[in-house]
């Protein structure tokens, strides 16, 4: 069994804290227990619940009403929801709940059924991407099991790469971008799905990959001369500094714009200058690619 922070389920869920915490007040659906700390701790089933709560408040439903219902009576109004959105948040939502049980064949099934649907393009701009955001920061917060992590990883980017393999756009653009993880990062599904949305938009992409040393980066961005270097990062080692790699980069590689997304972005506060540019959310990453 997994326990999860308030925090972590206004992070899964899109609900704040403070109305998850008015909810648990009010209603009777959110039972947390204790650490000796007397800090809150949530169940698999809590967060599986706080889930189902959370999509039916989203389209229409009163949280009283919510509250009477039993647990198969949310799923069939959850499965009756006929909004677009509403269907691409009940499979991540399922994909989370597979997720923490490791159940791995229903997550590939999901993941399946979406593609026979929607087709492997749309399965990984509208499904994958929102899903990681929502679970990147349990991998941060060591919140779920790393065997977890492993197999929903290893699964996904077995799609990622299929996707990749299969674009072929109609138009290719003479621009390059090298995408690479620093020394010490290991977590590629974010550079992945860049790789992805660049293959796709008809971008020449090379693939550096993970663990790469500032001395072999500086030797292909010689030979290939890229126009931009992308790097998303996920979860680092105790030792990294981000203020020591951004200034490497920055001295190192004065011709190249540096694109730079991940968790790590959101909370910097200090200033970045040309030829650094962070990425704070997704949806910022998406617009720099289609910019190029």
């Amino acid at each position: 069994m997994n326990l999860f922070t308030i925090k972590d389920l206004s992070n899964l869920s899109g609900i704040k804290a403070h109305t998850l915490r008015v909810w648990e007040q009010r209603y009777g659906f959110l039972k947390p227990g204790r650490s000796f700390t007397n800090i809150r701790y949530y169940s698999n089933e809590e967060l599986k619940t706080v889930l189902n709560i959370a999509l039916l408040n989203k389209y229409g439903f009163k949280i009283s009403a919510i509250d009477k219902m039993s647990a198969a009576e949310m799923n069939e109004k959850i499965l009756l929801l006929d909004q677009q959105e509403a269907k691409q948040e009940r499979i991540i939502n399922d994909l989370i709940n597979q997720m923490i049980s490791m159940d791995m064949d229903a997550f590939s099934q999901s993941l399946d059924i979406y593609i026979n649907a929607k087709g492997l393009d749309k399965m990984i701009i509208q499904v994958i991407f929102p899903f990681l955001e929502r679970i990147g920061i349990l991998w941060l917060t060591n919140h779920i099991n790393p065997a977890q992590e492993h197999l929903v990883s290893n699964m996904i980017r077995q799609k990622l790469i299929a996707g990749i393999e299969s674009c072929k756009p109609a138009l290719l653009s003479g621009k390059k971008v090298l995408l690479f993880l620093p020394e010490g990062e290991y977590h590629e599904l974010g550079l992945l799905l860049i790789h992805f949305l660049l293959k796709r938009k008809g971008i020449g992409a090379i693939y550096l990959g993970a663990n790469v040393p500032i001395a072999d980066l500086a030797y292909v961005i010689d030979h290939k001369k890229p126009d931009y270097l992308y790097c998303h990062l996920t979860s680092l080692n105790a030792n990294f500094r981000f203020d020591k790699f951004l200034s490497a980069l920055e001295q190192q590689f004065i011709t190249v714009s540096i694109i730079i997304s991940g968790k790590i972005t959101h909370s910097y506060e200090k200033k970045i200058k040309p030829p650094i540019f962070l990425k704070r959310t997704l949806a910022e990453s998406m617009s720099f690619v289609e910019s190029l």
